[in-house]
């Protein structure tokens, strides 16, 4: 709750010697699979180390990945929940997966670079005249028969909440490409899933830490729901609204009770909490 409101995290000596290990190891997978990611380039395109280096650092920061189900590996869209950074390093290793990102990540040192290696794809939220644009970029994506992943929350959030599904990018899906499927993509981290998440005012350093710091390892299931065609779907919006509909009646179930409102507001995708009424007898 502190880390939702902003504060900053106090990392004892212990959670900062295991900082300093997992960012040794993260490195160490660098300097495995970069040289292999690049050698293997020179003879082939679709490289399998951006994949293979994703899986095993998402081991490194504490995630143990256990999938449930069978993903399709191209000519697929995902569409999942969204709660940490984990996220990505998590999927993308268990299916190499390209994402959408935010255009911000690309301007990132090293992250942006990371992301560009694994065929990211970025957009610009408040670049509505570049719509079209980052349209046809998923678009390409697709038709070089990539699997694709969209976290249509716009936001990561507790794994507790299911936002509502913004539909701008499920525009590529109007008509849909040909051949391509839409998979929902559940993403549960158990008991620990609202320690995992990012929210609130916490910032992207300060998460990092947390996670980096955290004692011991934690269980991630990543579950590959039943895929659907598009084309059964009148649009983003009708599309949209079957995929989140899976999601959140998969995550019920993992949960074992209903979801709860998200208690953060979010400017960028226009939510806002809904506001505790006091009851008149009790007022």
């Amino acid at each position: 709750m502190a880390a939702a409101r902003g504060e900053s995290t106090p990392i004892s000596l212990a959670g900062r010697a295991r900082i300093t290990l997992r960012v040794l190891g993260l490195l160490g997978l660098l300097l495995v699979f970069l040289p292999l990611h690049f050698l293997f380039r020179i003879f082939a395109y679709g490289s399998p180390f951006p994949m293979l280096f994703l899986r095993y650092a998402a081991r490194v920061c504490g995630a143990r990945v256990n999938t449930v189900g069978t993903h399709l590996k191209r000519d697929v869209f995902y569409v999942a929940n969204h709660v940490s950074w984990i996220d990505i390093l998590a999927l993308a290793g268990a299916s190499g997966t390209a994402f959408v990102a935010k255009s911000e990540l690309e301007k990132s040192p090293i992250v942006g670079w990371l992301a560009s290696l694994n065929r990211t794809v970025f957009v610009k939220r408040e670049h509505r005249m570049g719509v079209a644009e980052q349209i046809n970029a998923l678009k390409e994506a697709l038709a070089d028969n990539w699997s694709v992943t969209v976290f249509p929350e716009g936001t990561t959030t507790d794994g507790q909440s299911l936002l509502p599904f913004k539909t701008s990018m499920l525009s590529v899906l109007e008509p849909p490409p040909p051949g391509v499927l839409v998979q929902p993509v559940l993403l549960d981290y158990g008991p620990v899933a609202e320690w995992i998440g990012w929210i609130g005012d916490e910032g992207g350093l300060n998460n990092a830490k947390r996670l980096l710091s955290r004692k011991g390892s934690f269980a991630m299931a990543v579950h590959f729901l039943e895929p659907f065609s598009p084309e059964d779907f009148r649009g983003r919006k009708a599309i949209s609204a079957e995929a989140r509909r899976r999601i959140e009646e998969a995550l019920c179930e993992a949960l074992g009770k209903p979801l709860r409102e998200f208690s953060h507001s979010v400017p960028p995708v226009r939510y806002e909490p809904p506001r505790k009424t006091i009851p008149e007898d009790v007022a």
